[in-house]
């Protein structure tokens, strides 16, 4: 799967004057639309979902959707992750964006037809490093990371919300981690969130299980700002990406270094909670809690 390079390239991101220069440029410029161009892999079936990337006037927009809520299957999440980190290190980025498409859910969390697929802790430890290593990308991002999230958020997705360095929202969009309810627990997406809203609010957040609502989410920092309805998100969110593309890029690459100031590695600890959830996926437990949620929906 390529993941290297937007969709499409950026209109007047490269000017020179001499003729030379201009063949050098846009040669290097068709290299990297070839790299950054996606790829299927065999993996991802037509109705498996998809992601997009595109880079604008400097923003980045990596959106991703999936016919069933949104969830993320490995594909997805191998994708997303390798569009993050690929814009990230793009000249022409200044912001980058992640939203999902649909009116519906901006993340279901886990596949649960992928979940039901594993048959070995190692490779339900390959498939919860996906969610791993988005979060590693949207931390190691040099630029900013803005996300729009137009609706409700489950178990990995709230980690994304979380990893984003400033999110909007719309009141209809409230949180759930549900893993212990079916069986394993918020291990790998726990660092991410408990950093934006403290242990305490993580504790309860991840023990019980339940529905917390937007305006929980932004007293405790997990969203930054909550629009009325989706059409004032999209516009809240064009003038604040546009704002922020237009800044110093060296200010705001550092701003988001000193952003993360403090927080410790997570590489060995992302991959040792990916072992703990790839044994505990396998449990009796989780598999007859992930059929009792099916009859139900």
């Amino acid at each position: 799967m390529a993941n290297d390079v937007p969709d499409r390239a950026v209109p007047g991101a490269f000017r020179h004057d001499s003729e030379p220069s201009v063949r050098r440029v846009f040669g290097a410029l068709i290299a990297t639309r070839q790299m950054l161009t996606p790829t299927p892999s065999s993996s991802q079936a037509v109705g498996s979902g998809a992601v997009t990337c595109s880079i604008t006037d400097g923003i980045a927009t990596v959106s991703f959707y999936h016919p069933k809520s949104n969830s993320l299957p490995a594909a997805l999440l191998a994708d997303i992750a390798g569009r993050i980190a690929a814009v990230g290190k793009h000249p022409a980025t200044r912001v980058v964006v992640i939203r999902s498409e649909g009116a519906g859910a901006f993340c279901a969390g886990a596949s649960f037809d992928e979940l039901k697929r594993i048959d070995s802790p190692e490779a339900g430890k390959e498939f919860f490093m996906g969610f791993a290593r988005v979060v590693l990308a949207m931390r190691n991002c040099p630029k900013p990371i803005v996300t729009r999230v137009q609706g409700k958020v489950v178990g990995g997705g709230v980690g994304i919300v979380a990893a984003s360095d400033y999110v909007i929202a719309i009141p209809e969009s409230p949180v759930r981690l549900s893993e212990l309810a079916v069986g394993i627990g918020p291990f790998v997406v726990g660092p991410a969130i408990e950093r934006k809203i403290g242990s305490a609010a993580f504790s309860g957040l991840a023990l019980d299980a339940d529905w917390r609502d937007a305006a929980w989410c932004a007293a405790h920092g997990l969203y930054t700002r909550i629009c009325d309805n989706v059409q004032a998100l999209d516009q809240v969110m064009g003038t604040l990406a546009h704002k922020l593309a237009a800044f110093n890029p060296d200010a705001i690459s550092q701003l988001k270094a000193a952003l993360w100031t403090g927080t410790p590695p997570w590489d060995k600890l992302l991959e040792e909670r990916a072992a703990m959830s790839g044994t505990l996926v396998l449990s009796d437990f989780t598999r007859n809690a992930i059929a009792a949620f099916e009859r139900r929906s």
